[in-house]
């Protein structure tokens, strides 16, 4: 299934005129204000997002799932999918395996597959949250953690194993996201299941490539609500640090208490050098992996904001960050839920490329609070979405892409093609 070339001339041509007016009016705009529009663009032009393979099929919750059809049914056809959506926005250019859910049987051919899509891979993620057939032990009580040497080493041997696949198909870096943790007060010894993970991570991190880097992500609580081995951006954090330079700590947005400020934990990262990678979602409550920007996208905006400061600081010692995408759905088409998100991630990284930092920093070291209000939400409030449609315009991509990707019937489409009834692998 593909979207061809003249579909979205077609399209384009159709808004060129409408575009065209949005696009002049802000520019103008823009640069009467001093911004450098065509600088602006150029960054979004090369903004990419990746995708995760988990999240192509519809989600569900633990009461149920409902199946949309034409669900991708191996790994070929979640790439064909993310080539879809890449094809439509042109910022969705890497797909995020997860092993053992996505295994490929040919390594050199699913490279190629993909780069037929123009997709790479990104970083790989492990699993230890699960037990998978024909497991020897189990995760239950742990993984990386647990008390049992014998578990501990089927854990980092699944780490290990991880990276090798990476390695096969040309990415750089592996996640590592733990369900480790306790139901129940005393069930586990805090500072022994610490140091277990410690010692567990040094050993996955002696095998990782010279050009490599390592994730560690962090959650405050679920599946185990009492405690969680790596709950806190500090804990990864200290983590990162006792392994080494290519150690990082990994932002999820959904893994976070309530009003928990996450662009200071942001803002102290770069500083430490030791933001290494960035998952995207939005939530009402907790991990909800909702989509981007549909709840708080002026937190999005101030996250971003705090994002940009850093990777444009020529002092910050900080890698350029990783970007995926961390969500999925029970009750959205998985394609047009990402479309959405990836469109959410952009606006945000557009306003805050609009941000004023010579001015800001004044403001600030004045402490003028009513000032630093005025101008965040003024620059908030700005319609950026003409800069993206030109962005993707210039790019050979739908200025609306989730308008042609329903004109063209693609999910009717994609069920003709695989079924009704089918299901992602992995959900």
């Amino acid at each position: 299934m593909k979207i061809y070339k003249e579909q979205i001339e077609e399209h384009n041509h159709q808004h060129e005129k409408q575009h065209q007016r949005q696009f002049d009016f802000l520019a103008e705009t823009l640069e009467n204000q001093g911004i450098d529009v065509e600088k602006i663009i150029q960054k979004l032009s090369n903004f990419q997002i990746a995708i995760p393979s988990w999240a192509l099929g519809t989600g569900g919750t633990r009461f149920g799932r409902f199946a949309g059809g034409g669900e991708p049914r191996n790994l070929e056809e979640k790439i064909e999918d993310i080539g879809l959506l890449h094809s439509l926005n042109r910022s969705s250019g890497a797909i995020s395996l997860h092993i053992p859910w996505d295994i490929p049987e040919n390594a050199d051919f699913i490279k190629s597959y993909a780069s037929s899509f123009g997709i790479a891979f990104d970083a790989v993620n492990s699993n230890t949250f699960q037990d998978q057939k024909n497991q020897l032990h189990s995760y239950k009580f742990g993984s990386l953690s647990h008390a049992s040497r014998d578990t501990r080493r089927q854990a980092i041997e699944h780490n290990i194993e991880v990276i090798k696949h990476g390695e096969a198909l040309g990415s750089k870096a592996i996640t590592v996201w733990l369900a480790d943790g306790s139901c129940f007060p005393a069930q586990q010894n805090f500072r022994k299941a610490l140091q277990r993970t410690l010692e567990s991570l040094q050993e996955i991190y002696a095998h990782l490539p010279a050009d490599w880097q390592l994730f560690i992500e962090y959650k405050p609580y679920e599946p185990n609500f009492y405690s969680t081995v790596i709950q806190d951006w500090g804990t990864s954090f200290l983590l990162a640090n006792k392994l080494g330079h290519q150690a990082f700590t990994l932002v999820d947005l959904g893994h976070h208490l309530p009003n928990t400020n996450i662009e200071q934990i942001v803002a102290t990262l770069m500083m430490e050098g030791k933001l290494g990678g960035f998952h995207f979602n939005d939530s009402k409550y907790g991990d909800d992996d909702l989509t981007v920007g549909c709840m708080k996208p002026y937190q999005l905006f101030l996250i971003f904001n705090e994002l940009v400061e850093g990777m444009e600081d020529k002092n910050t010692k900080n890698p350029y960050p990783a970007w995926m995408i961390d969500a999925s759905h029970n009750v959205k088409d998985p394609l047009e839920d990402l479309l959405q998100s990836v469109e959410a991630i952009k606006i945000a990284y557009a306003q805050a490329l609009l941000v004023n930092r010579a001015e800001l920093s004044d403001i600030q070291d004045n402490n003028d609070t009513v000032k630093a209000q005025e101008m965040m939400q003024n620059v908030f409030r700005t319609d950026v979405r003409p800069l993206l449609a030109e962005a993707r315009r210039r790019a050979n991509a739908a200025t609306n892409p989730l308008e042609l990707f329903r004109k063209l019937n693609m999910r009717e489409k994609l069920i003709g093609e695989r079924g009704k009834l089918t299901m992602a692998t992995g959900l």
